[in-house]
């Protein structure tokens, strides 16, 4: 079982999205039995049978083995992965689009690029996997306590001149057999529990621009960056 994948099939998100058979994947984390299920999930088992076959049709859980019982045979299904992703692919008239109008102090355009590297990397994946070949990329996660805005600004202008300064020192457009990368840099406030309960969108919101100064703009091509073998 995978720890994490993305759904790209419109069909295969519509099957996850319905109440129970979300339910029925969360409890198929560990391989469980139409009857099983049924009998915890409190469905018939001919209803778990359908919402387990249009699960497996979409790729979203498979057979472990087949057991007999008498008669019968029972089949033993587990879930392809703990958790799912549901791309942007899946919907593609209305997946966004960072091009359209980029803007780096906007919270809006940092989920347009969010969105894209759900949707990249999950292919990148697919292809990898297909391939049976690992998957080069790098990722940080940190968090920081500004002790102003003007902290956090002048942080965000240091961390820019930084890494334009790596891009211009690493990027070799001539490079034979090289290969572009997307980096995407992104700055937000940590969201609390509180800050949801009582400051939905109020908190600061200049300061919902993770992507307060990004490269992106001086090199597209190098929004990227893998470099850790996953």
């Amino acid at each position: 079982m995978l720890d994490v994948t993305v759904i790209d099939d419109p069909a295969a998100a519509e099957a996850s999205l319905d109440p129970v058979r979300a339910r029925l994947l969360a409890a198929l984390t560990e391989p469980a039995s139409a009857s099983t299920l049924a009998a915890r999930s409190g469905l018939s088992r001919q209803k778990a049978n359908y919402h387990l076959r249009a699960l497996e049709r979409h790729g979203l859980v498979e057979l472990v083995e087949e057991r007999r019982k008498g008669n019968c045979t029972e089949r033993i299904l587990r879930a392809t992965a703990a958790s799912y992703v549901i791309s942007p692919t899946a919907l593609p008239a209305v997946a966004p689009d960072p091009d359209r109008a980029p803007d780096k102090l906007s919270a809006r355009w940092l989920l347009a690029l969010a969105a894209r590297l759900v949707q990249e990397v999950g292919t990148l994946i697919a292809g990898a996997t297909a391939a049976r070949q690992p998957l080069a990329t790098f990722a940080a996660d940190s968090e920081i306590r500004f002790g102003s805005a003007a902290d956090r600004a002048a942080f965000a202008e240091e961390l820019n001149g930084a890494v334009t300064a790596l891009i211009a020192k690493y990027h070799d457009e001539r490079a034979e057999g090289g290969r572009p990368h997307r980096l995407v840099l992104a700055l937000h406030p940590s969201v609390t529990r509180h800050a949801e309960q009582h400051h939905p969108e109020q908190h600061h919101p200049e300061q919902h621009h993770p992507e307060q100064h990004h490269p992106e703009q001086h090199h597209p091509e190098q929004t990227s960056g893998q470099t850790k073998e996953t």
